[in-house]
């Protein structure tokens, strides 16, 4: 089929989320599809063009995505002016409109694969094709968690009123489009909820690929590791948790332990917290994580919001590095608590499961073991991502036949 796959980030170099999830999928589709990739750049990519030029048949377009806190106000008053949720705004620029038209016109779809919510509005535009929409998260419910978690303040009123609009646009969108795939039963429903109606999606869980995430050789572990890009809301409000709640407590029984926060972008208030004294290492974006991979004890996910995957746990996981984390924090994920991942989800609780893997070696090493055992039989993307194909040929059939 003739695909066009319309990403609000480009999904190369794979080293956030985002793009790890969209590249398994833009793998698993460019062996069996003549693929067309439109997405928004950010800087100078051209050298990551070239490696997705290798796997797209029908080309790789892109528009820059520019962004500052002059343009956010602008667009938040927009916002306002519109009733329509912030971030749909933000992303509503007219050279995504005017290239998605031309290529449009120019050749036939056979599916506009809307990858994020973001770029659905971009899907909607291609006549004649399969719209899908590709839900990393139910965004709105993302959000409401986030909001749930904010003091009192003008920003918890922004968000607030973001969140509904979302669920709104949301819930549009899954009853217009023709299929919807999401990643996890608890995503289905929350864009279910939105819709007012069942959603009749197809569950594809975040993948990894096996052969490129591999067993970290860990010989003498000892740190405590959180990994994420630490501009995302979700994670500063989680590691800020950890450190404030949890850190003291496993200090107090681990006074020498160390934990690092690998991440591109963390906030100041992150950032004043690292030293000597607390134990804690606040690295910013690294190009290789390996080094801090090879000392990790653990990974931690201490997410008191969120929604969708975290790829986080499904990369540590195929690692085999074990991992303790909040029960929101392995939403969507088919682990099994004290068999292939600790969960806590109260700072005591957290803290001990840090500390038992700490104090452990034979459990960490049993739970690490595991984990990598369901990376391999069940988030691989060779095998999890094969029900894109039964949804794009259902689509298509139904599409051809009305």
């Amino acid at each position: 089929m003739n695909v066009l796959l319309l990403t609000q980030v480009l999904p190369y170099p794979p080293d956030s989320g985002p793009k790890v999830k969209t590249w398994n999928v833009l793998k698993y589709l460019a062996q069996r599809h003549r693929v067309t990739l439109v997405s928004f750049v950010r800087g100078d990519q051209r050298e990551d063009i070239r490696v997705l030029e290798k796997l797209c048949a029908g080309g790789v377009y892109t528009v820059p995505m520019e962004r500052s806190k002059l343009r956010d106000t602008w667009y938040m008053l927009r916002s306002l002016f519109t009733g329509q949720p912030f971030l749909m705004v933000r992303d509503d620029r007219a050279a995504m409109r005017r290239l998605v038209d031309r290529l449009a016109a120019e050749q036939h779809f056979d599916v506009a694969h809307a990858d994020q919510l973001n770029m659905a509005q971009y899907a909607a535009r291609v006549l004649g094709a399969v719209k899908l929409l590709d839900a990393h998260n139910a965004l709105w419910l993302l959000y409401k968690r986030l909001w749930e978690t904010m003091h009192a303040g003008p920003q918890k009123w922004l968000l607030g009123r973001d969140w509904r609009l979302l669920k709104k646009y949301e819930g549009r969108i899954c009853r217009e489009f023709d299929a919807v795939l999401a990643v996890s039963e608890e995503d289905k429903a929350a864009l279910s909820e939105a819709a007012g109606q069942p959603v009749t999606a197809t569950v594809i869980p975040i993948t990894v690929d096996t052969n490129e995430v591999t067993v970290v050789d860990r010989p003498n572990p000892t740190h405590v590791l959180h990994i994420g890009t630490m501009y995302w809301p979700p994670n500063i409000d989680g590691v800020l948790w950890f450190i404030r709640e949890v850190w003291p407590l496993i200090r107090e029984q681990k006074p020498d332990a160390q934990f690092d926060v690998v991440g591109s972008r963390p906030p100041q208030e992150i950032m004043t917290l690292s030293g000597d004294e607390t134990g804690i290492n606040v690295t910013g974006y690294v190009p290789d994580p390996t080094p801090y991979l090879q000392r990790a004890a653990l990974m931690v996910v201490p997410l008191r919001a969120g929604g969708g995957m975290r790829v986080k746990i499904l990369n540590a996981l195929a690692q085999g590095i074990p991992i303790v984390s909040t029960t929101i924090g392995y939403e969507g994920i088919a682990v099994t608590p004290g068999e292939n991942i600790l969960v806590g989800d109260t700072p005591a609780e957290f803290a001990d499961a840090v500390v038992q893997l700490l104090d452990d070696g034979e459990l960490a090493q049993r739970i690490a073991r595991n984990g990598r055992r369901l990376a391999e039989e069940v988030y691989d993307y060779r095998r999890a991502c094969v029900p894109i194909d039964n949804v794009y040929r259902r689509s298509v059939g139904v599409k051809r036949e009305t």
